[in-house]
C-alpha cells in the first residue's frame, strides 16, 4: 500500500485500517524510510517556513521572524528528535503492555506509534501560518483517538483497558515531548523553545486525576467511533461527519464542559481603563468544535506614550482536557537571565504563567481561575506590576462566583 493511500485510510477510517496494518510484515527501517520520514518532515519544514520566512504577527511588535540560521538549525534538530521520539514512545507502549493485559511486541508498538501520528503530521502543513497553530492541536488530539482504536488490534489490549492504556501512554509521551523540546531549544537557541528548557526548581505532575479524565475521554471516543461505524454501514455520510465531530469534541473533553458564559457577560468584566490607559478596542466571540466550546472577550488599551496592554478573558467551560494543555498547570518552573525572567507555577493556588523581557519592555501574566476562566494580560512599555494589576482588575471573586454557571446536572 502506498503512502498516500495508507495516510488517507488511517486518518479517515482508522478502525478499518488497523486490522490491515496488524497483518502486514514490515521492518523498522522500511517503516521509517517509506512512511515516517516523508510524513514527519511536513510539520518541521512548514514550521521553518512559517516562523523564519512568513513570520508571526505579535501585538505592538508587528511581524516577527525567527532568524533564518536559527530556524534552519532548529528544523534539523526537530526533525531528528522527532524520529527518535517515535521510537521512544513505541518503547513506552511496549513496556506498559503487560500492565494492561496486552501482548508485548516491539514492532507492533512501533507501527502503532508511527501510524497514530499521521493526522498530526498531515496537519503540520498548517504551521506555514503560525496563527493556525490551534488547528494543529486539534489534529494532535485526533491522533490520540487513532492511537486508542489501534491498541486492541496491534497490542491485543482488552477493550475495557484500552482507554487506560492510551491515557498512560499519552501522559508519558507528553513528558517525553517536553524533554525533547527542551533539548532542541537548548541546542538550537530558538527562543520559542527556551521556555521549555528552563531550569526546573521543582516539578509537580498530578497524574491520578489526569488518568481518570483521559480514561473517560477514551470511553467517549469509543462511543463516537461506534456511531461512525454504524453511519458508514448504513451509508449515512452526514452521520459519519457528525460522529467524527463528536469524536473530536470528546478528545477535547467537551463532555466535561459546562455551558460557557455568554461573551457579552465576559465583556462586561473588562474595565474601561487600565493603569491610566484608555480602552481602544473591545470584542467578544464564541467558538465551538463538536461538544467543545469557548467564550472569549478581549480589550486593547493604550495611551499617547506608546504604552499598550491587551486584556483577555476566556471561559473554557472547565474542560479537563483543555486545562491539561496548559503546561504551567502541571509543572512548576522558573528561569531568569540578565534580560528578564519567566515563571510557571501557582499563585494563591491558581495555575499561572509570568514572563517579562527587559530589552523590549514586554511582559505577560496569565492565571487560570476556578478551573475554567483564563485571564491573560500582555503589555508593552509597562511594568509587570501594572500587568498583574490588570489581571487582578477582572475580579477573581466575580469569576469564582460564576464557576458553576452552565454546569450539567
Amino acid at each position: 500500500m502506498n503512502l498516500i493511500q495508507r495516510a488517507t485510510n488511517i486518518t479517515l477510517n482508522p478502525k478499518a485500517e488497523w486490522p490491515i496494518i496488524a497483518d502486514e510484515v514490515t521492518t523498522a527501517p522500511e517503516l521509517y524510510k517509506s512512511y515516517v520520514v516523508p510524513l514527519s518532515v511536513i510539520p518541521v519544514v512548514a514550521s521553518f517556513i512559517g516562523m523564519s520566512v512568513v513570520g508571526m504577527s505579535v501585538p505592538f511588535m508587528g511581524n516577527v521572524r525567527i532568524p533564518f540560521f536559527t530556524g534552519l538549525i532548529t528544523m534539523i534538530l526537530s526533525f531528528g528528535m522527532g524520529l527518535l521520539s517515535i521510537y521512544l514512545i513505541s518503547l513506552i507502549i511496549n513496556a506498559l503492555a503487560p500492565n494492561f493485559g496486552s501482548e508485548k511486541n516491539a514492532m507492533q508498538a512501533l507501527r502503532l506509534t508511527a501510524y497514530s501520528f499521521t493526522p498530526a503530521w498531515i496537519a503540520g502543513i498548517l504551521n506555514l501560518l503560525p496563527s493556525l497553530g490551534m488547528l494543529g492541536v486539534l489534529a494532535g488530539l485526533y491522533s490520540i483517538y487513532v492511537l486508542y482504536l489501534g491498541m486492541p488490534v496491534l497490542m491485543k489490549t482488552p477493550k475495557e483497558k484500552a482507554a487506560g492504556y492510551t491515557a498512560v501512554t499519552v501522559i508519558c509521551s507528553i513528558v517525553l515531548m517536553f524533554l525533547v523540546m527542551a533539548l532542541v531549544g537548548s541546542l538550537g537557541g530558538m527562543s520559542a523553545y527556551r521556555g521549555l528548557g528552563m531550569h526546573m526548581g521543582s516539578r509537580s505532575v498530578e497524574t491520578d486525576g489526569a488518568l481518570g479524565e483521559l480514561a473517560k475521554i477514551g470511553k467517549n471516543m469509543e462511543a463516537a467511533g461506534k456511531k461512525m461505524e454504524a453511519a458508514k454501514q448504513s451509508g449515512d455520510t452526514q452521520g459519519q461527519v457528525n460522529a467524527a465531530t463528536e469524536a473530536i469534541g470528546a478528545a477535547l473533553g467537551g463532555d466535561n464542559q459546562a455551558e460557557v458564559v455568554d461573551k457579552d457577560k465576559l465583556k462586561s468584566l473588562l474595565p474601561e481603563t487600565l493603569a491610566g490607559l484608555k480602552r481602544t478596542s473591545f470584542q467578544g466571540e464564541k467558538s465551538a468544535m463538536g461538544g467543545f466550546k469557548i467564550s472569549k472577550a478581549e480589550a486593547q488599551y493604550s495611551d499617547d506614550s506608546n504604552r499598550h496592554m491587551t486584556l483577555t478573558l476566556t471561559d473554557t467551560g472547565g474542560s479537563k482536557m483543555f486545562g491539561a494543555m496548559f503546561a504551567w498547570g502541571l509543572m512548576e518552573q522558573e528561569k531568569e537571565s540578565d534580560n528578564g525572567y519567566e515563571k510557571m507555577g501557582k499563585a494563591d493556588g491558581r495555575p499561572m504563567h509570568e514572563r517579562f523581557q527587559k530589552d523590549s519592555g514586554s511582559g505577560e501574566y496569565s492565571v487560570l481561575v476556578a478551573g475554567r476562566f483564563l485571564v491573560e494580560c500582555r503589555g508593552q512599555n509597562v511594568d509587570m506590576a501594572s500587568i498583574k494589576a490588570a489581571v487582578n482588575a477582572i475580579g477573581f471573586a466575580n469569576l469564582e462566583a460564576m464557576k458553576n454557571e452552565g454546569v450539567k446536572k
